[in-house]
């Protein structure tokens, strides 16, 4: 089984502006997430920032953007797209973020989008990501993320996600139960010329219940809440004080 890393570098980075429905759309579907969700500009943080579909809006809000990812591949279209926008790019592991932070700065906001929460290898990852985040913002900063809900147990076709088509590429997502995680199955049909090729690859997600994630921020002194999003995702929005 592929790591989560490996997965998205084998097949999933090269075909990601795609699967968003390509630069313009996600941008716009990004800035769309942050509306109204955001304080004075300052020092972002963003982990797993992809090809920049958040860390773009947030810098064109004005705020100094760190985009933090694992794949080379996004970071290097993120610099492409972002043209003379404040963003730095930066290939590391999200969790550590702290190396990676100006000297004698905070951060006014961190956010972490799509499924990257459920892309850490366990509940004490997510556990650390929070303390992190409690150590290092800035008094009145904010910590906000979306993820999936797999806490409830999936049956027939919930577990098959059509992920997007076209006439020469077709992404279907299989879901599988295995305990503590969600097997990730990816299944993309590609047309060449007049023959369909098939590519798939798997990792794990983990099941994250929503109030046990509540429950880790407000732990660390957080003022937390969770609330629906776009696109079947939850939004986790902390408030340190």
């Amino acid at each position: 089984m592929a790591s989560t890393d490996q997965h998205y570098e084998q097949l999933l980075a090269p075909i990601y502006e795609w699967m968003a429905g390509g630069a313009e759309a996600a941008l716009t579907a990004g800035a769309a997430d942050l509306e109204g969700l955001l304080h004075s500009p300052g020092l972002c943080l963003d982990l797993g920032a992809g090809f920049g579909m958040h860390a773009i809006p947030l810098a064109q809000a004005g705020f100094e953007v760190i985009a933090i990812d694992s794949s080379a591949q996004l970071l290097a279209r993120l610099q492409e797209l972002a043209g003379s926008l404040p963003i730095q790019s930066v290939c590391a592991d999200l969790l550590d973020f702290p190396e990676h932070l100006p000297a004698g700065r905070k951060p006014s906001l961190i956010v972490c989008m799509g499924d990257t929460l459920t892309h850490l290898d366990s509940l004490e990852a997510v556990d650390r990501l929070a303390s992190l985040a409690a150590e290092h913002l800035a008094p009145g900063g904010r910590f906000l993320a979306t993820f999936r809900d797999y806490s409830q147990p999936l049956q027939g076709d919930r577990r098959f996600i059509p992920v997007r088509s076209d006439q020469s590429r077709i992404l279907t997502c299989f879901l599988e139960e295995q305990g503590d995680r969600i097997c990730v199955h990816d299944i993309l049909h590609e047309r060449q010329g007049d023959q369909w090729t098939m590519q798939v690859n798997h990792y794990l997600q983990l099941r994250l219940a929503p109030e046990t994630v509540r429950q880790i921020f407000v732990d660390k002194g957080f003022m937390t809440q969770i609330e629906a999003a776009p696109r079947g995702m939850l939004r986790l929005i902390s408030d340190r004080h």
